[in-house]
């Protein structure tokens, strides 16, 4: 797994499915012993650039650094760095790989964390651009259904929701499209459906897949619902936005229709798209995949990083 050493991850398919499935092992012996790696970074700075709001993924990845004996420098905030004065992104990247050993973006702007890891002479790991991708949380999305339902491949996956905005569908359709024998079921209000670009590489790698807007009609096939939040921050139009904001909420009722062995996932954070009264059923799983997320990001840093 040297070959992950100084690289950079800004969509999921830059790493092949072999070293996914290393990075997942690690995770889970990470899980099962969290001291193994607890000095292997010591010494090694992560700079954490996040050009809009993050709560999971900035700080699991602040959390991942320092459990590994790192450090962090950064900024949550762009009105506190020099973006605020007009500085580029590409000077702002090359400011901070001369500081750090590693970069975590976020950015607004979808192609900002390639545009990134063109400028930086260290890695740079995409914690979002955009409506674009989200690779971390797609690692983060596959460990959970490794470990909960003990495959990833064979299933029949549910993505209800923004469908259109939601960088972390994109991310994950395109990861699951990999593995064998996966049916996808996209669930969305016909103004946020899939983009044709994710549709086109479903259909160019043969992967069964239906639209609907109905979820009573399709949770009943499914193994994993990954539900969505409407996204506010994506609308231009806010009349859309409340029109359309509360199209699925995931109930009792609705979770009665499920499999026993149902699995929900969600990349948080959630507004009203799952009741609180899921909380306290076995299926709903996730508050655990926000915590799988700390240690697939435990495991990233700790092969690009080359301490492993």
């Amino acid at each position: 797994m040297s070959n992950l050493k100084g690289r950079s991850l800004v969509e999921p398919e830059d790493f092949s499915l072999y070293e996914m499935e290393s990075l997942f092992s690690l995770a889970e012996n990470i899980e099962k012993n969290d001291k193994i790696l607890s000095d292997s970074c010591r010494g090694r700075l992560l700079a954490t650039l996040f050009f809009e709001p993050s709560t999971r993924t900035r700080l699991s990845f602040e959390a991942a650094m320092l459990r590994l004996g790192g450090s962090c420098l950064g900024f949550a905030d762009p009105g506190s760095s020099s973006a605020a004065k007009g500085e580029s992104l590409a000077d702002t990247v090359r400011m901070a790989a001369s500081y750090a050993d590693a970069i975590v973006m976020r950015n607004p702007k979808e192609g900002a964390a390639l545009l990134a890891s063109r400028y930086s002479c260290v890695p740079v790991i995409n914690a979002g651009d955009g409506g674009h991708h989200h690779p971390t949380q797609t690692l983060t999305d596959l460990l959970t259904i490794r470990q909960l339902v003990g495959r990833i491949d064979t299933l029949t996956v549910g993505f209800c929701g923004d469908l259109k905005f939601g960088r972390t569908v994109h991310s994950l359709a395109k990861a699951l499209a990999r593995y064998n024998k996966i049916k996808m079921i996209f669930i969305s209000p016909s103004e946020l459906v899939l983009p044709e670009y994710i549709k086109n590489v479903l259909k160019k790698q043969n992967v069964e897949f239906i639209e609907n807007e109905n979820l009573e009609k399709s949770i009943s096939e499914l193994d994993v619902l990954y539900m969505t939040r409407v996204q506010k921050e994506r609308f231009f139009n806010e009349d859309d936005y409340i029109r359309l904001k509360d199209t699925y909420v995931l109930n009792t009722d609705r979770m009665s229709l499920g499999k026993k062995n149902l699995i929900v996932l969600h990349p948080l954070p959630r507004v009203n798209e799952i009741s609180i009264e899921i909380d306290s059923d076995p299926r709903a799983a996730y508050f655990k995949q926000a915590k799988y997320g700390m240690y697939v990001r435990m495991a990233l840093l700790a092969y690009i990083l080359g301490v492993v």
